[in-house]
Protein backbone atom coordinates (compact mmCIF):
# COMPACT_ATOMS: atom_id res chain seq x y z
CA UNK A 1 0.00 0.00 0.00
CA UNK A 2 1.27 3.47 -0.88
CA UNK A 3 -0.16 6.66 0.59
CA UNK A 4 0.75 10.31 0.13
CA UNK A 5 -0.34 12.85 2.73
CA UNK A 6 -0.21 16.25 1.04
CA UNK A 7 0.35 19.68 2.54
CA UNK A 8 -0.08 18.85 6.23
CA UNK A 9 1.52 20.74 9.09
CA UNK A 10 4.01 18.17 10.41
CA UNK A 11 4.78 18.55 14.15
CA UNK A 12 7.30 16.28 15.86
CA UNK A 13 8.94 17.44 19.13
CA UNK A 14 11.61 14.73 18.95
CA UNK A 15 13.12 16.51 15.95
CA UNK A 16 11.89 20.05 16.53
CA UNK A 17 9.82 19.78 13.35
CA UNK A 18 6.95 22.17 12.68
CA UNK A 19 6.49 22.74 8.96
CA UNK A 20 4.10 22.13 6.09
CA UNK A 21 5.25 19.07 4.15
CA UNK A 22 4.21 15.96 2.24
CA UNK A 23 4.67 12.44 3.63
CA UNK A 24 4.98 9.27 1.55
CA UNK A 25 4.10 5.99 3.29
CA UNK A 26 4.70 2.61 1.73
CA UNK A 27 4.05 -0.81 3.29
CA UNK A 28 3.45 0.77 6.69
CA UNK A 29 6.68 2.77 6.79
CA UNK A 30 7.41 6.45 6.17
CA UNK A 31 9.71 6.52 3.16
CA UNK A 32 9.95 10.21 2.26
CA UNK A 33 9.12 13.66 3.65
CA UNK A 34 9.41 16.72 1.46
CA UNK A 35 7.59 19.20 -0.75
CA UNK A 36 5.70 18.78 -4.01
CA UNK A 37 5.97 15.00 -3.75
CA UNK A 38 3.99 12.60 -5.95
CA UNK A 39 3.52 8.83 -6.10
CA UNK A 40 2.96 6.81 -9.29
CA UNK A 41 0.49 4.44 -7.66
CA UNK A 42 -1.54 4.53 -4.47
CA UNK A 43 -3.74 7.04 -2.68
CA UNK A 44 -3.16 10.76 -2.28
CA UNK A 45 -4.92 12.49 0.60
CA UNK A 46 -4.93 16.28 0.85
CA UNK A 47 -4.53 17.27 4.51
CA UNK A 48 -4.11 20.99 4.00
CA UNK A 49 -4.88 23.06 7.12
CA UNK A 50 -4.52 19.92 9.24
CA UNK A 51 -1.88 18.99 11.82
CA UNK A 52 0.10 15.74 11.54
CA UNK A 53 1.34 14.40 14.88
CA UNK A 54 3.25 11.30 15.99
CA UNK A 55 0.56 8.81 16.96
CA UNK A 56 -1.11 9.68 20.26
CA UNK A 57 -1.06 7.14 23.09
CA UNK A 58 -3.27 6.92 26.19
CA UNK A 59 -1.51 5.68 29.31
CA UNK A 60 -4.73 4.98 31.22
CA UNK A 61 -7.59 3.12 29.52
CA UNK A 62 -10.11 0.68 30.99
CA UNK A 63 -11.11 -1.75 28.25
CA UNK A 64 -13.18 -3.96 30.64
CA UNK A 65 -12.53 -7.19 28.70
CA UNK A 66 -12.62 -9.84 30.06
CA UNK A 67 -15.60 -9.75 32.39
CA UNK A 68 -17.56 -6.57 31.66
CA UNK A 69 -18.13 -6.68 27.94
CA UNK A 70 -21.46 -4.92 28.51
CA UNK A 71 -19.41 -1.80 29.37
CA UNK A 72 -16.60 -2.09 26.81
CA UNK A 73 -14.68 -4.61 24.74
CA UNK A 74 -11.23 -4.52 23.24
CA UNK A 75 -12.88 -3.93 19.86
CA UNK A 76 -15.21 -1.13 20.96
CA UNK A 77 -12.59 0.48 23.19
CA UNK A 78 -9.96 0.56 20.46
CA UNK A 79 -12.56 1.89 18.02
CA UNK A 80 -13.21 4.72 20.51
CA UNK A 81 -9.47 5.27 20.76
CA UNK A 82 -9.14 5.55 16.99
CA UNK A 83 -12.02 8.00 16.81
CA UNK A 84 -10.33 10.09 19.47
CA UNK A 85 -7.02 10.18 17.60
CA UNK A 86 -5.07 7.55 19.52
CA UNK A 87 -2.86 4.99 17.81
CA UNK A 88 -2.25 3.07 21.06
CA UNK A 89 -3.72 2.59 24.52
CA UNK A 90 -2.43 1.08 27.75
CA UNK A 91 -5.05 -1.26 29.22
CA UNK A 92 -5.55 -1.22 32.99
CA UNK A 93 -5.73 -4.60 34.77
CA UNK A 94 -8.90 -4.20 36.87
CA UNK A 95 -10.88 -6.58 34.67
CA UNK A 96 -12.84 -9.61 35.86
CA UNK A 97 -10.79 -11.65 36.50
CA UNK A 98 -7.99 -9.25 37.35
CA UNK A 99 -5.06 -9.30 34.92
CA UNK A 100 -2.54 -10.59 37.46
CA UNK A 101 -0.59 -13.37 35.72
CA UNK A 102 1.10 -14.14 32.43
CA UNK A 103 -1.78 -16.03 30.84
CA UNK A 104 -4.17 -13.12 31.41
CA UNK A 105 -1.71 -10.66 29.90
CA UNK A 106 -1.37 -13.03 26.94
CA UNK A 107 -5.15 -13.05 26.53
CA UNK A 108 -5.18 -9.25 26.19
CA UNK A 109 -2.28 -9.30 23.73
CA UNK A 110 -3.86 -12.01 21.57
CA UNK A 111 -7.34 -10.52 21.72
CA UNK A 112 -5.99 -7.12 20.75
CA UNK A 113 -4.15 -8.67 17.80
CA UNK A 114 -7.43 -10.21 16.63
CA UNK A 115 -9.90 -7.42 17.41
CA UNK A 116 -8.02 -4.22 18.17
CA UNK A 117 -8.07 -1.27 15.78
CA UNK A 118 -5.12 0.39 17.54
CA UNK A 119 -2.16 -0.98 19.49
CA UNK A 120 -2.92 -2.26 23.00
CA UNK A 121 -0.24 -2.39 25.69
CA UNK A 122 -1.36 -4.37 28.77
CA UNK A 123 -0.69 -3.19 32.31
CA UNK A 124 -0.48 -5.97 34.90
CA UNK A 125 -1.68 -5.91 38.50
CA UNK A 126 0.87 -5.32 41.27
CA UNK A 127 -0.85 -7.65 43.74
CA UNK A 128 -2.94 -10.80 43.27
CA UNK A 129 -6.54 -9.88 42.66
CA UNK A 130 -5.54 -6.27 43.38
CA UNK A 131 -6.14 -7.15 47.03
CA UNK A 132 -2.94 -5.49 48.23
CA UNK A 133 -1.73 -8.56 50.10
CA UNK A 134 0.49 -10.74 47.86
CA UNK A 135 2.64 -9.85 44.88
CA UNK A 136 1.23 -10.86 41.52
CA UNK A 137 3.31 -12.80 38.98
CA UNK A 138 5.37 -9.80 37.88
CA UNK A 139 8.05 -11.71 35.96
CA UNK A 140 5.58 -13.80 33.97
CA UNK A 141 3.50 -10.76 33.07
CA UNK A 142 6.59 -8.82 32.04
CA UNK A 143 7.62 -11.70 29.79
CA UNK A 144 4.17 -11.75 28.15
CA UNK A 145 4.23 -8.04 27.36
CA UNK A 146 3.04 -6.05 30.39
CA UNK A 147 4.48 -2.54 30.04
CA UNK A 148 3.80 -1.40 33.63
CA UNK A 149 2.08 -2.56 36.82
CA UNK A 150 -0.79 -1.06 38.80
CA UNK A 151 -3.58 -1.83 41.24
CA UNK A 152 -5.48 1.11 39.73
CA UNK A 153 -8.97 1.40 41.10
CA UNK A 154 -7.49 0.27 44.40
CA UNK A 155 -4.75 1.74 46.53
CA UNK A 156 -2.00 -0.39 48.08
CA UNK A 157 -2.82 0.73 51.60
CA UNK A 158 0.15 -0.94 53.33
CA UNK A 159 3.36 1.05 52.97
CA UNK A 160 5.28 -2.16 53.64
CA UNK A 161 3.55 -3.95 50.77
CA UNK A 162 4.13 -0.97 48.48
CA UNK A 163 7.82 -0.99 49.39
CA UNK A 164 8.14 -4.73 48.69
CA UNK A 165 6.41 -4.23 45.34
CA UNK A 166 8.73 -1.40 44.38
CA UNK A 167 11.82 -3.40 45.34
CA UNK A 168 10.60 -6.25 43.15
CA UNK A 169 9.59 -4.05 40.23
CA UNK A 170 12.97 -2.28 40.34
CA UNK A 171 14.63 -5.62 39.56
CA UNK A 172 12.67 -5.71 36.29
CA UNK A 173 13.19 -1.98 35.63
CA UNK A 174 9.40 -1.82 35.61
CA UNK A 175 7.14 1.13 36.44
CA UNK A 176 4.60 1.07 39.25
CA UNK A 177 1.50 3.11 38.46
CA UNK A 178 0.15 4.38 41.75
CA UNK A 179 -3.52 4.99 42.50
CA UNK A 180 -3.05 7.54 45.28
CA UNK A 181 -5.96 7.20 47.68
CA UNK A 182 -5.89 6.68 51.43
CA UNK A 183 -9.28 5.01 51.77
CA UNK A 184 -9.31 5.57 55.54
CA UNK A 185 -9.60 9.28 54.65
CA UNK A 186 -11.60 9.12 51.41
CA UNK A 187 -14.39 6.71 52.30
CA UNK A 188 -17.37 7.11 52.22
CA UNK A 189 -16.72 10.30 50.25
CA UNK A 190 -18.11 10.73 46.75
CA UNK A 191 -17.24 14.40 46.01
CA UNK A 192 -14.49 16.80 47.03
CA UNK A 193 -14.73 17.75 50.69
CA UNK A 194 -15.52 21.43 51.12
CA UNK A 195 -18.21 24.03 50.68
CA UNK A 196 -19.74 22.26 47.66
CA UNK A 197 -20.03 18.87 49.38
CA UNK A 198 -21.74 20.58 52.31
CA UNK A 199 -24.12 22.45 50.04
CA UNK A 200 -25.00 19.28 48.11
CA UNK A 201 -25.36 17.16 51.23
CA UNK A 202 -22.95 14.53 49.86
CA UNK A 203 -20.11 12.82 51.78
CA UNK A 204 -16.82 14.65 51.29
CA UNK A 205 -13.48 13.25 50.07
CA UNK A 206 -10.59 15.44 51.26
CA UNK A 207 -7.68 16.38 49.03
CA UNK A 208 -5.40 15.01 51.75
CA UNK A 209 -6.56 11.46 50.93
CA UNK A 210 -4.66 11.79 47.66
CA UNK A 211 -1.79 13.94 48.86
CA UNK A 212 -0.61 11.73 51.72
CA UNK A 213 -0.30 8.79 49.33
CA UNK A 214 1.48 10.90 46.72
CA UNK A 215 3.99 11.90 49.40
CA UNK A 216 4.36 8.30 50.59
CA UNK A 217 4.96 6.83 47.15
CA UNK A 218 7.43 9.55 46.23
CA UNK A 219 9.37 8.77 49.39
CA UNK A 220 9.25 5.02 48.67
CA UNK A 221 10.50 5.68 45.14
CA UNK A 222 13.45 7.52 46.68
CA UNK A 223 14.06 4.62 49.04
CA UNK A 224 13.89 1.83 46.45
CA UNK A 225 14.95 3.54 43.22
CA UNK A 226 11.82 2.17 41.54
CA UNK A 227 10.21 4.25 38.83
CA UNK A 228 6.78 5.41 40.03
CA UNK A 229 4.08 6.96 37.87
CA UNK A 230 1.31 8.78 39.75
CA UNK A 231 -2.06 8.34 38.07
CA UNK A 232 -4.84 10.92 37.64
CA UNK A 233 -3.52 13.65 39.99
CA UNK A 234 -6.24 16.08 40.97
CA UNK A 235 -4.92 18.58 43.55
CA UNK A 236 -2.55 21.52 43.57
CA UNK A 237 -0.51 20.08 46.43
CA UNK A 238 -0.04 16.78 44.57
CA UNK A 239 1.48 18.67 41.64
CA UNK A 240 3.70 20.63 44.04
CA UNK A 241 4.93 17.38 45.59
CA UNK A 242 5.86 15.99 42.17
CA UNK A 243 7.56 19.25 41.20
CA UNK A 244 9.65 19.15 44.39
CA UNK A 245 10.48 15.46 43.91
CA UNK A 246 11.65 15.94 40.33
CA UNK A 247 13.89 18.79 41.48
CA UNK A 248 15.54 16.27 43.85
CA UNK A 249 16.01 13.75 41.05
CA UNK A 250 13.37 11.25 42.18
CA UNK A 251 12.29 8.83 39.44
CA UNK A 252 8.66 9.94 39.50
CA UNK A 253 6.29 10.88 36.69
CA UNK A 254 2.62 11.84 36.67
CA UNK A 255 -0.47 12.28 34.54
CA UNK A 256 -3.60 14.42 34.65
CA UNK A 257 -6.96 13.83 32.98
CA UNK A 258 -9.10 16.13 30.82
CA UNK A 259 -11.97 15.95 33.32
CA UNK A 260 -9.75 17.23 36.13
CA UNK A 261 -8.24 19.87 33.84
CA UNK A 262 -11.49 21.27 32.47
CA UNK A 263 -14.15 20.60 35.13
CA UNK A 264 -14.34 21.38 38.84
CA UNK A 265 -16.66 20.72 41.76
CA UNK A 266 -18.98 23.60 40.85
CA UNK A 267 -20.32 21.45 37.97
CA UNK A 268 -21.77 19.00 40.51
CA UNK A 269 -24.80 21.17 41.23
CA UNK A 270 -26.65 19.06 38.65
CA UNK A 271 -26.04 15.82 40.60
CA UNK A 272 -25.11 14.29 37.23
CA UNK A 273 -23.55 10.91 38.02
CA UNK A 274 -21.38 11.19 34.90
CA UNK A 275 -19.46 13.78 36.96
CA UNK A 276 -18.71 11.29 39.73
CA UNK A 277 -14.98 10.55 39.49
CA UNK A 278 -12.20 8.82 41.38
CA UNK A 279 -10.50 11.04 42.42
CA UNK A 280 -13.36 13.54 42.53
CA UNK A 281 -13.55 16.84 40.71
CA UNK A 282 -11.68 19.35 42.87
CA UNK A 283 -11.72 23.14 43.22
CA UNK A 284 -11.14 25.70 40.50
CA UNK A 285 -7.79 26.50 42.15
CA UNK A 286 -6.77 22.85 41.88
CA UNK A 287 -7.81 22.77 38.24
CA UNK A 288 -5.70 25.83 37.44
CA UNK A 289 -2.72 24.28 39.25
CA UNK A 290 -2.98 21.16 37.05
CA UNK A 291 -2.84 23.36 33.95
CA UNK A 292 0.22 25.14 35.33
CA UNK A 293 1.81 21.73 35.84
CA UNK A 294 1.32 21.04 32.13
CA UNK A 295 2.86 24.35 31.16
CA UNK A 296 5.98 24.10 33.33
CA UNK A 297 6.73 20.45 32.51
CA UNK A 298 5.89 18.96 35.90
CA UNK A 299 3.12 16.83 34.36
CA UNK A 300 4.40 14.22 31.91
CA UNK A 301 1.18 13.16 30.21
CA UNK A 302 -2.46 13.87 29.61
CA UNK A 303 -4.25 10.54 30.09
CA UNK A 304 -7.96 9.87 29.72
CA UNK A 305 -8.72 7.38 32.53
CA UNK A 306 -11.41 6.16 30.13
CA UNK A 307 -13.84 4.39 32.48
CA UNK A 308 -16.94 3.12 30.66
CA UNK A 309 -20.06 2.08 32.58
CA UNK A 310 -23.40 0.63 31.49
CA UNK A 311 -26.36 3.06 31.53
CA UNK A 312 -28.22 1.29 34.35
CA UNK A 313 -25.18 1.71 36.62
CA UNK A 314 -24.95 5.48 36.15
CA UNK A 315 -28.72 5.89 36.54
CA UNK A 316 -28.47 5.10 40.28
CA UNK A 317 -28.49 7.69 43.05
CA UNK A 318 -25.27 9.72 43.16
CA UNK A 319 -23.86 7.94 46.21
CA UNK A 320 -24.52 4.48 44.69
CA UNK A 321 -23.40 5.09 41.10
CA UNK A 322 -19.91 3.93 40.08
CA UNK A 323 -17.03 6.36 39.66
CA UNK A 324 -15.75 7.27 36.20
CA UNK A 325 -16.29 8.88 32.81
CA UNK A 326 -15.45 7.89 29.27
CA UNK A 327 -12.66 9.95 27.76
CA UNK A 328 -11.03 8.53 24.65
CA UNK A 329 -13.32 10.26 22.16
CA UNK A 330 -13.27 13.71 23.73
CA UNK A 331 -9.73 14.22 25.11
CA UNK A 332 -8.10 15.67 22.00
CA UNK A 333 -11.02 18.00 21.27
CA UNK A 334 -11.00 19.25 24.85
CA UNK A 335 -7.27 19.93 24.81
CA UNK A 336 -7.56 21.82 21.52
CA UNK A 337 -10.58 23.82 22.67
CA UNK A 338 -9.29 24.91 26.06
CA UNK A 339 -5.52 25.01 25.65
CA UNK A 340 -4.40 25.13 22.00
CA UNK A 341 -7.08 27.43 20.58
CA UNK A 342 -6.58 29.77 23.56
CA UNK A 343 -2.83 29.92 22.99
CA UNK A 344 -1.76 28.22 26.21
CA UNK A 345 -0.33 25.12 24.53
CA UNK A 346 1.27 24.66 21.12
CA UNK A 347 0.83 21.58 18.95
CA UNK A 348 4.38 20.73 19.88
CA UNK A 349 3.24 20.66 23.52
CA UNK A 350 0.29 18.44 22.61
CA UNK A 351 2.63 15.98 20.89
CA UNK A 352 4.85 16.00 23.98
CA UNK A 353 1.99 15.45 26.43
CA UNK A 354 -0.03 12.95 24.41
CA UNK A 355 2.62 11.10 22.39
CA UNK A 356 6.35 11.33 23.17
CA UNK A 357 5.96 12.06 26.90
CA UNK A 358 3.62 9.15 27.63
CA UNK A 359 5.78 6.78 25.59
CA UNK A 360 8.84 7.76 27.60
CA UNK A 361 7.00 7.12 30.90
CA UNK A 362 6.45 3.41 30.16
CA UNK A 363 9.34 2.93 27.73
CA UNK A 364 7.01 2.28 24.80
CA UNK A 365 8.39 2.18 21.25
CA UNK A 366 9.26 5.67 20.07
CA UNK A 367 7.16 7.11 17.28
CA UNK A 368 8.75 9.74 15.07
CA UNK A 369 7.76 11.31 11.79
CA UNK A 370 10.84 10.63 9.70
CA UNK A 371 11.88 8.25 6.92
CA UNK A 372 12.36 4.67 8.05
CA UNK A 373 9.88 4.94 10.93
CA UNK A 374 6.66 2.96 11.29
CA UNK A 375 3.72 5.13 10.22
CA UNK A 376 1.76 5.55 13.46
CA UNK A 377 0.27 8.96 12.74
CA UNK A 378 -2.56 11.16 14.03
CA UNK A 379 -4.00 13.81 11.71
CA UNK A 380 -5.98 16.57 13.43
CA UNK A 381 -8.50 18.97 11.93
CA UNK A 382 -8.16 21.83 14.45
CA UNK A 383 -11.14 23.79 13.10
CA UNK A 384 -13.70 20.97 13.07
CA UNK A 385 -16.82 21.66 15.12
CA UNK A 386 -17.75 18.92 17.57
CA UNK A 387 -20.91 18.54 19.62
CA UNK A 388 -20.63 15.90 22.32
CA UNK A 389 -23.87 13.92 22.14
CA UNK A 390 -24.82 10.68 23.88
CA UNK A 391 -25.67 9.01 20.56
CA UNK A 392 -22.39 10.03 18.90
CA UNK A 393 -20.01 7.64 20.68
CA UNK A 394 -18.52 4.48 19.21
CA UNK A 395 -17.56 3.29 22.69
CA UNK A 396 -19.97 0.71 24.09
CA UNK A 397 -20.75 3.19 26.91
CA UNK A 398 -22.04 6.75 26.94
CA UNK A 399 -21.14 8.03 30.41
CA UNK A 400 -19.25 11.12 29.30
CA UNK A 401 -18.86 14.07 31.66
CA UNK A 402 -18.92 16.41 28.64
CA UNK A 403 -22.25 15.54 26.99
CA UNK A 404 -23.84 18.69 25.59
CA UNK A 405 -20.60 20.62 25.18
CA UNK A 406 -19.54 22.17 21.88
CA UNK A 407 -15.86 21.68 21.20
CA UNK A 408 -13.31 22.62 18.55
CA UNK A 409 -11.07 20.17 16.71
CA UNK A 410 -10.98 16.42 16.26
CA UNK A 411 -8.91 13.69 14.68
CA UNK A 412 -9.70 13.22 11.00
CA UNK A 413 -7.28 10.38 10.22
CA UNK A 414 -5.41 7.81 12.31
CA UNK A 415 -2.81 5.53 10.78
CA UNK A 416 -1.55 2.48 12.68
CA UNK A 417 1.34 0.77 10.95
CA UNK A 418 0.47 2.73 7.82
CA UNK A 419 -3.14 1.52 7.66
CA UNK A 420 -6.20 3.60 8.41
CA UNK A 421 -7.96 3.08 11.72
CA UNK A 422 -9.78 6.38 11.17
CA UNK A 423 -10.42 8.08 7.85
CA UNK A 424 -12.47 11.19 7.26
CA UNK A 425 -13.46 11.08 10.92
CA UNK A 426 -14.97 7.61 10.56
CA UNK A 427 -13.62 4.45 12.17
CA UNK A 428 -12.24 1.93 9.66
CA UNK A 429 -13.00 -1.64 10.75
CA UNK A 430 -10.20 -3.81 9.46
Amino acid sequence: MALLLKNGRVVDPSKGTDEVADIVIRDGVIVEIGHDLTIPKGETLDVSEKVILPGLVDLHTHLREPGREDEETIFSGTAAAARGGFTAVCAMPNTDPVCDNGSKVRFVVERAAEEGLVRVYPIGAVTKGQAGEQLAEIGDMRAEGAVAFSDDGHSISSAGMARVAMDYLKAFDAVMVSHCEDTSLSRPGVVNEGVVSTRLGLPGWPAAAEEVMVARDIRLSELTGCRVHLAHLSTARSVDLVREAKARGVRVTCEVTPHHLFLDEDALVSYDTNLKMNPPLRTAADRHALVEGLLDGTVDAIATDHAPHAPHEKELEFELAPFGTTGLETALSLVNTHLVATGRLSWNDVARLMSSGPRAVFGLPRVRIEPGQVADITVVDPEARVEVAADSFVSASRNSAFIGQRLLGRASEVLVGGYFALKGGKVVDR
